[in-house]
């Protein structure tokens, strides 16, 4: 499925799929012996989505979602801290963008009084809600959907939702950017930028500063056509990542946030999993992922 600037999908296809392979992920390391994180209600959702006629990848899909494990329980557990630290800090409203089957408002020990928000397309909040209310699982903090697409007017539909401005608020935008046009990009760091109060803080998945790179893209390229051609051998059907993804360059995100009064972090993806003890078979994008982990908070 190509992606156009106003497609929308629901969460057993297009975009939304990918957050049933994160599901995936997240359901395994939450089976590990020594897990990073539990997150029980992730096997609830590929249940549901397996009970609608959505069937788990196999073959090189699956293997590859087991290859990526480590980078998508770092991940997981990266931006866990980063809600945990900032609740710690007093900060009481989290924001977050693309929420998929992420259920960390049903998971984490938020402080009281604290509110989460989430923002994605209409059909994937209504998926999660109705899963988890169908097990009786009731969110620990107040849970706030806000249904709409972030390629639309989503600053209106918070505010709408009771969003305040007035107080520092905790963003996260993990797995969202190859989704999006570099416009669109730019538009969704100036939007919460403009949304949010001094001292608020933000965790982004972020491109390296060399994925963009003729050299980089050159080899990505051939390590795509090389598991798909490797999957038709054995008679599977393996996406393109490309088809979903706007592969176009743009700002690089520390640069961006450093410009706007956002005091910045940046921690590769390598750094991140070495501290987790996790790594990436060398196989799967040459041993290594080329993201990185990005903290800021607003100073004025």
């Amino acid at each position: 499925m190509t992606r156009t600037n106003d497609d929308s999908w629901d969460v057993t296809e297009s975009v939304g799929a990918t957050a049933l392979g994160v599901a995936m992920a997240r359901a395994a390391e939450s089976a590990a012996v020594t897990p990073l994180f539990t997150d029980p209600y992730a096997q609830m959702f590929l249940d549901a989505a397996g009970a609608r006629g959505w069937s788990p990848p196999t073959g090189a899909m699956a293997q590859r979602i087991r290859a990526i494990g480590g980078y998508a329980a770092s991940r997981t557990k990266w931006f866990d801290e980063f809600f945990v630290a900032a609740g710690a800090a007093g900060i009481r409203q989290a924001v977050i963008l693309a929420a998929g089957l992420d259920a960390r408002a049903w998971r984490l020990p938020w402080i009281q009084d604290s509110v989460v928000f989430e923002i994605d397309q209409p059909q994937v909040l209504q998926f999660k809600e109705e899963v988890l209310a169908a097990h009786g699982v009731v969110p620990k903090a107040r849970h706030v959907a806000v249904p709409v697409d972030l390629r639309q007017d989503w600053p209106k539909a918070l505010l709408d939702a009771g969003f305040d401005v007035t107080e520092p608020t905790a963003w996260s935008v993990e797995g969202l950017l190859p989704y999006l046009p570099a416009d669109a990009q730019d538009l969704l760091f100036e939007r919460i930028t403009e949304l949010s109060a001094r001292d608020s803080r933000i965790a982004v998945e972020a491109f390296s500063a060399g994925f963009f790179s003729e050299d980089h893209l050159a080899r990505r390229r051939v390590h795509i056509d090389k598991m798909r051609a490797e999957a038709a051998e054995a008679g599977e059907d393996m996406p393109d990542p490309e088809q979903l993804w706007f592969i176009e360059d743009r700002a690089h995100v520390p640069d961006w946030l450093s410009e706007h009064c956002w005091e910045v972090g940046a921690l590769p993806a390598d750094d991140l999993m070495a501290r987790y003890h996790r790594s990436m078979p060398a196989d799967i994008t040459e041993g290594s992922m080329a993201t990185e982990f990005v903290e800021g908070v607003l100073t004025e």
